[in-house]
């Protein structure tokens, strides 16, 4: 695995998680009894994006480690999830089904 590989599964891995950590504990401003003219009832109150950001980092670092973990170990490889039966057999030479 290169270093850009790693990289991108932890863009992938917190952008994926920021999106589930973001609409968590929303309060709407018609919930906090302060509606703004000119907003829905149903907007966010405040903005709270610094502590989401803080969690979701936490949390895709250790979804990050687990994920590059089994990569790295070779419990998981592309052959056992190759359910097509499209790749050549690991100890190489040629393929015939």
């Amino acid at each position: 695995m290169s270093i850009a590989s790693i990289f991108v599964v932890y863009a992938v891995t917190w952008f994926m998680v920021f999106f589930i950590v973001l609409p968590l504990r929303v309060t709407s401003q018609a919930e906090s009894g302060k509606v703004v003219p000119g907003t829905p009832a149903g907007a966010p109150a405040g903005y709270v994006i610094k502590r989401k950001a803080i969690t979701t980092t936490i949390a895709a670092t250790v979804i990050w480690a687990i994920i590059v973990g089994v990569i790295l170990s070779g419990v998981i490889t592309i052959r056992d999830i190759d359910v097509m039966n499209r790749m050549h057999p690991a100890g190489g030479g040629l393929y015939r089904p």
